[in-house]
């Protein structure tokens, strides 16, 4: 989202930035099971956007439009995630143009003006009927490895970089689990340093929260709270075992994270984020608390939310989801192949600490990965594409998008 706003801010006047411009940026967050509620604060930050509407606002939009309105005549919705139906229904009943970007499949191509797919995976799920509004404008993800170029390079060191995730469910399990990692790795390499790149829409403080004894899975990993700490400007958690962990507070760290030799992560779009940036990776699900495992999408994270046996429906729906899984990590997902390893069970943050530790003793294993990380990716230009796609739909004056 953040790209293809600051592009087309670049390809002509709009609202907010140049407040004469008859041309508004507006973003609409749609209902999604598995978003934090701090979507829309992380969105006004951004300052791209005249008008931002949060998911609970969006039903109302629907039903009454004016309410946060004035709306233009003339428009143009752009679907960028989530469930395509929402941006659908939008684009109906403010009788805008459409453009859906599609990763892999194009569900609602009749009521797509333009569909900018990710690759040939997606257009050609197209019937023949459709295929004349299809363009194949790449991965947007690709353009990470562009914007990552960083003038602020790390301390000298072996990094590692820690990402626990950003939902609740993840966060519970991923902190405990990894700062026990961090302790266990560091024993094994000393010389190894750790970053850590918080989430947009958590803090600092949220995550002290779940290493401290406040979440109850901590007592599992033998961890104490970490303590924060500030020195030349940089905020770092300090562990139990002795261990500092440089906090990446500024959004997004592809500068920081492309410069880690190897990261320890949750699975998600934080995947996707590596393996554009070239970033080895180890792709961690732990198992072992399957009650508190219930961040899946679509229907099924729904029946694993229900208020009534949420526990035992919880565990029911996700032990059958992993027993049937394919590929977690976005890489392997796209490749159709184990590009980087996915380790997923009853899973020690001993055992996972000793293969981070063998695979930063092979330096020539974490470049081959690394290689085929870059491999994957595609050539940068996604979002100039699709910018000019929405551009080819935007009236000349008087528009939204």
């Amino acid at each position: 989202m953040r790209p293809l706003a600051q592009r087309l801010h670049r390809l002509q006047p709009l609202q907010p930035l140049e407040p004469d411009s008859n041309t508004a940026l507006h973003l609409v967050l749609v209902p999604c099971p598995n978003a934090t509620g701090s979507e829309a604060a992380v969105a006004e930050a951004m300052g791209l956007f005249q008008r931002v509407l949060p998911a609970g606002r969006f039903w109302r939009l629907l039903f009454r439009p004016r309410r946060y309105g004035p709306w233009p005549q003339r428009g143009v919705v752009v679907f960028l995630g989530g469930d395509q139906f929402w941006t659908v229904l939008l684009s109906a009943r403010l009788g805008y143009r459409h453009l859906t970007y599609a990763e892999w499949v194009a569900r609602w191509p009749r009521w797509n003006d333009r569909i900018a797919a990710m690759g040939t995976t997606a257009s050609e799920r197209l019937s023949p009927r459709w295929q004349s509004r299809c363009a194949v404008v790449g991965d947007l993800m690709a353009d990470l490895s562009e914007s990552a170029r960083s003038n602020t390079p790390l301390p000298d060191g072996e990094w590692v970089a820690l990402l626990p995730g950003s939902k609740r469910a993840k966060l519970q399990v991923g902190v405990p689990f990894l700062l026990r990692c961090a302790d266990e790795l560091q024993r094994r390499r000393p010389g190894v340093r750790f970053l850590l790149a918080v989430a947009p829409t958590t803090s600092v403080e949220e995550l002290q929260r779940y290493g401290s004894s406040a979440n109850p899975l901590q007592r599992h990993y033998g961890i104490e709270t970490p303590e924060l700490m500030e020195e030349d400007g940089q905020r770092w958690l300090r562990t139990s075992g002795g261990n500092r962990i440089l906090l990446m507070e500024q959004h997004p760290a592809h500068g920081a994270l492309s410069q880690c030799a190897l990261a320890l992560t949750t699975v998600g779009a934080n995947t996707a984020e590596l393996g554009a940036l070239g970033v080895p990776m180890l792709v961690l699900l732990p198992t072992q608390h399957l009650h508190v495992m219930q961040a899946w999408d679509g229907w099924v994270g729904l029946v694993a939310r229900l208020p009534l046996l949420r526990w035992l429906i919880g565990v029911a729906i996700t032990t059958w989801r992993l027993n049937r899984r394919g590929f977690l990590a976005w890489p392997n997902i796209s490749a159709g192949r184990a590009v980087v390893p996915e380790r997923v069970g009853a899973i020690t943050p001993a055992a996972i600490a000793e293969e981070a530790s063998q695979w930063l003793a092979q330096p020539e294993r974490l470049h081959g990965m690394r290689e085929d990380l870059r491999s994957l990716r595609g050539q940068p230009g996604a979002v100039a594409a699709l910018a000019d796609l929405v551009q080819e739909l935007l009236p000349p004056a008087d528009g939204a998008v």
